[in-house]
């Protein structure tokens, strides 16, 4: 990891083998569609549909869960943004805001991120099965999550 000074005279955190990162210091190309002095959306390079962006924070964390509260509150305003300029600049049906945390999940770039995806009717992308839980088994999760929450 490495840590830099922006114009601020704050510190950035980036990693040296971090794809995003790479972006953010401007030494990989990507089609940037909004930038702010806390965050980047750029167009998917495999996106679900047209128009798929990320949106990331300019800082360097690996999960949602690390990035601190006053830069979600930047970073989520951001994604609203995109979201509504993605609908807007496709004429979709509807959108997907979807974030993976770890590889069990589907994350792919260790960079906490948001997918903006447009959808459109017929388009093919397909939600994940739904489960069922047992006798008793949702007290047991609802009992099992309350007693972790911070």
């Amino acid at each position: 990891m490495a840590i830099f000074l922006n114009e601020e005279a704050t510190f950035k955190r980036v990693e040296s083998d971090c794809i995003f990162c790479k972006i953010i210091q401007g030494k990989i190309p990507s089609f940037k569609v909004y930038e702010d002095d806390k965050t980047l959306a750029f167009l998917d390079i495999g996106p679900v549909n047209k128009g798929h962006a990320l949106v990331i924070p300019k800082e360097h964390y690996e999960l949602y869960m690390d990035v601190p509260e006053n830069l979600l509150l930047v970073w989520m305003a951001s994604v609203r943004k995109v979201a509504k300029a993605v609908m807007k600049a496709t004429n979709s049906d509807g959108l997907n805001i979807s974030l993976s945390m770890g590889k069990a999940a589907g994350q792919t770039v260790n960079h906490a991120h948001f997918h903006v995806i447009p959808r459109f009717e017929g388009d093919g992308f397909r939600h994940w099965p739904q489960g069922k839980y047992g006798e008793g088994e949702a007290l047991r999760y609802v009992d099992k999550i309350k007693a972790d929450l911070e």
